[in-house]
């Protein structure tokens, strides 16, 4: 399970930076999205990864991590997915914006020329 979650993590990573640098600003978007998605994954993943088990101790269980699932990493994710959509909305206005004004969506604002 751990192996799976570090790769998509990995991948997430690096194609949320490759497209970061990229020249247009709908690339820039995208790969701005998937890096958060990486750590908002990575986050998550650090709280504790354990399928079928009880987040919160049970009556008659002792409190040790081997019972209990952390919620704070969950609640921190949520409050970044929140974040993140709400920071993706405003620059996909700003984009729209760009767009309007200068006529191309390039992050320096000026066509490559062949």
């Amino acid at each position: 399970m751990e192996v799976v979650i570090s790769i998509a993590i990995g991948v997430l990573a690096g194609s949320g930076v490759w497209l970061l640098l990229r020249p247009r600003t709908f690339q820039v978007l995208i790969g701005l999205s998937l890096l958060s998605y990486a750590i908002n994954l990575f986050i998550f993943s650090v709280g504790s990864l354990s399928i079928d088990k009880e987040p919160i101790v049970l009556p008659g269980l002792p409190p040790t991590l081997d019972s209990y699932t952390d919620p704070l990493p969950q609640s921190l994710v949520l409050t970044a997915i929140v974040i993140g959509f709400a920071t993706t909305a405003l620059f996909l206005v700003v984009l729209l914006a760009l767009r309007g004004l200068s006529g191309g969506d390039h992050v320096d604002g000026r066509e490559e020329r062949p």
